[in-house]
């Protein structure tokens, strides 16, 4: 648990829904205040349980808290969060917007700048490390702004996780964050497609989890996805396959505006596009092998999964 923060300035927090409510939540335990908003009412009774104080428009947020952090999941909602006709930027109070989301970098600075004409600063704060992670306070926060402005929001940030400033511009950790996760989603893809061959060669997946995981080829699907969420069957790493299809495309869409072919990169966009418009939109990203299997007649089952259902 973290130290106890002394302050007792109220924050503001937009979104609390897989990852922003568990960093919301280690924030309250932290003792930072918090003002909350969420479109889902049922995402907010844990924090109000902590005593978190509800808003109902993100204005409202910025109306009553300095610093606002948001954690919210696509480009377009965080336009509307940021500049919509109940947005932040028309908030009495706030002058520093933390953006946890991962949402790319176009739409970061064109936030930033639109936040700057009302005197707001933006940190471009994306972070790494799943719903676990964020549990544990783990999570790998990539943070891009103002050098005073990271300082004020700096303690806040290591309750989440820890802290890489990777720039001084906002939009430069939402580059950082996206070629992780184009590098993360991408290897979870070719493990996947190698845990079938595997199988279809009539290998023991969890022989190969650990074979691979002593060799060359461990990654962080072999070492956490595979043998904990794939093997077990239970398919519960805690991030959809639509978040995953969200942030390839969206890493490739930078890269090739810089020039880059994205030759592997595209290629494994083409199984998390398979697997979203087969209607798995909303299933868990390690539900990706199930559409693999049937291509090769294969189920691919751990120890830990039991036996093979009739």
């Amino acid at each position: 648990m973290a130290a106890k923060h002394e302050s007792q300035e109220m924050m503001g927090f937009i979104g609390v829904g897989v990852m922003g409510g568990r960093m919301a939540r280690r924030l309250l335990e932290a003792g930072f205040p918090l003002v909350i908003h969420d479109v889902n009412p049922a995402a907010l009774k844990p924090l109000v349980k902590l005593g978190a104080k509800v808003a109902r428009t993100p204005r409202e947020v910025a109306d009553k808290a300095r610093i606002v952090f948001a954690s919210v999941p696509t480009p377009p909602v965080l336009r509307e969060v940021a500049l919509g006709a109940s947005g932040l930027i028309h908030g009495k109070a706030i002058n520093i917007l933390v953006d946890l989301s991962t949402t790319g970098s176009t739409i970061e600075k064109e936030i930033a700048k639109a936040v700057a004409a009302r005197g707001i600063d933006m940190v471009d704060s994306p972070v790494s490390g799943g719903a676990s992670g964020a549990d544990k306070g783990t999570l790998a926060v990539m943070v891009a702004g103002k050098a005073a402005c990271v300082a004020d929001v700096r303690e806040a940030l290591n309750v989440i996780g820890k802290v890489f400033v990777v720039g001084k511009q906002p939009g430069q950790a939402q580059t950082m964050k996206l070629l992780n996760n184009l590098l993360s989603t991408s290897a979870l893809a070719m493990s996947l497609e190698v845990f079938v061959a595997g199988a279809k060669a009539g290998l023991d997946p969890d022989m190969m989890v650990a074979v691979i995981n002593a060799g060359s080829g461990r990654n962080s699907a072999t070492e956490e996805k595979i043998p904990k969420s794939v093997l077990t069957r239970n398919f519960d790493f805690g991030f959809p396959i639509s978040g995953a299809r969200k942030d390839i495309g969206l890493a490739i869409e930078e890269c090739q505006a810089m020039g880059l072919p994205m030759i592997v990169g595209n290629a494994a966009k083409q199984l998390w596009e398979f697997a979203y418009n087969q209607g798995g939109g909303k299933r868990d990203m390690t539900t990706l092998i199930t559409y693999l299997e049937p291509w090769a007649g294969v189920e691919v089952r751990g120890k830990a999964a039991g036996k093979k259902r009739k």
